[in-house]
């Protein structure tokens, strides 16, 4: 799969919170410009706490906002949900470590 110029859809439990378009690829890391969708606003601060938390290395904090953000959101890629993901969303630009298995088997 060529990574590059992809589009991965965000997607909350009832709405799109956005989507991705892919610049940057380095397996299993991508990045790309963000475009909010309508269900942005539920889950903004949720992105927000986990950036201010990694910056400050507070691991357990993160993992609690980390295991809500997965809980609320779902990772699309071009070929279908993928099971696995660490997203990051900053501003316009948006960050994800993904896989096709769960990250304890990898």
């Amino acid at each position: 799969m060529g990574f590059e110029g992809g589009v991965w859809k965000v997607r909350g439990r009832q709405e799109a919170i956005g989507e991705i378009v892919i610049d940057e690829a380095d397996f299993p890391c991508l990045s790309g410009s963000f475009t909010p969708g309508p269900g942005f606003a539920d889950v903004q601060d949720l992105f927000a706490r986990e950036l201010v938390l990694a910056e400050d290395e507070d691991w357990e904090a993160w993992e609690e906002v980390h295991d809500e953000i997965r809980r609320q959101v779902s990772l699309i890629s071009p070929d279908g949900p993928v099971p696995e993901f660490l997203l990051h969303i900053e501003g316009d630009r948006a960050g994800f470590r993904w896989s096709d298995k769960p990250f304890d088997d990898v």
